[in-house]
């Protein structure tokens, strides 16, 4: 920032998304040059000096506002999702006819966040009676398999490390213990898939938990924020608030979200 001629000047690094090849956005550099007039802009009082610091704090508030909203258009771009045409990797036999062959991998920053591939029928039941809860599937049904390449984290932001993962639905019970992640109770617990053995058992919650926890190595499970597509474009991958990476899929007739990356603010 410098300042000439009673106005001030902001540089500032923004970027713009532009299509590639691939169909998903790229970013490409901006420079953009913020300039305030002092002499136009409008304050009360007759103080010169006053008005001066005046005015530049409405130029540096109105710099700060186009920065950040750069930054936050930046945020949405920086996550793609690609379709991955093969099954996922060393799959125990009892769940290689469970589980869809096709899957999605969510790409970040630095590269390959997680892979996902759904079971190929998720089994749903009655409507449940709680509006809380979305989803009619059963308490512990297995809903898919998530790999971590690298180091991944959950909704609490408890960090799981590489290696892949079973997804078993769970509706969280109304006792004070567990609420506050999320408005909703449906979530998706991770456990390695060598301690999970079954693919068709249903654990009851308790029981769950206490798998979820040889995921996250902390007292707590490892979960991840289940809800309703707010599109009706499946595959998608979208942004969702600040940060939240939202994936959705059909798994059948049934539709589904899961909060692939970021961390509950009230977690």
């Amino acid at each position: 920032m410098f300042v000439a001629d009673n106005r001030v000047f902001e540089v500032s690094a923004g970027f713009s998304p532009v299509g590639n090849e691939s169909g998903f956005p790229r970013s490409a550099g901006v420079t953009q040059l913020v300039e305030c007039d002092l002499a136009k802009v409008d304050v009360a009082g007759s103080n010169p000096v006053s008005r001066s610091k005046s005015r530049l704090m409405k130029c540096l508030v109105s710099v700060s506002l186009a920065v950040l909203g750069t930054a936050l258009s930046l945020c949405a771009q920086t996550y793609k999702l690609e379709t991955i045409s093969s099954p996922a990797p060393d799959l125990p036999a009892a769940y290689s006819s469970l589980i869809a062959s096709q899957g999605y991998r969510v790409v970040g920053p630095k590269g390959p966040w997680c892979e996902v591939w759904f079971r190929s029928s998720i089994p749903t039941g009655a409507k449940p009676n709680d509006d809380a809860i979305v989803f009619p599937i059963a308490q512990g049904t297995l809903i898919g398999i998530l790999r971590f390449p690298a180091e991944g984290a959950d909704r609490r932001g408890q960090p799981v490390k590489p290696g892949v993962y079973t997804l078993r639905y769970s509706d969280y019970p109304v006792n004070g213990d567990h609420q506050g992640v999320a408005p909703q109770r449906d979530f998706a617990l991770l456990t390695p898939i060598a301690a999970d053995t079954d693919p068709n058992a249903t654990p009851a919650f308790d029981a769950l938990v206490q798998m979820s926890t040889k995921a996250s190595g902390t007292p707590h499970p490892a979960v991840l924020s289940l809800e309703s597509p707010a599109g009706s474009t499946f595959p998608a991958l979208s942004l969702e608030g600040d940060s939240d990476q939202v994936l959705s899929v059909k798994v059948g007739s049934l539709s589904i979200s899961i909060i692939i990356v970021g961390k509950s603010q009230a977690g």
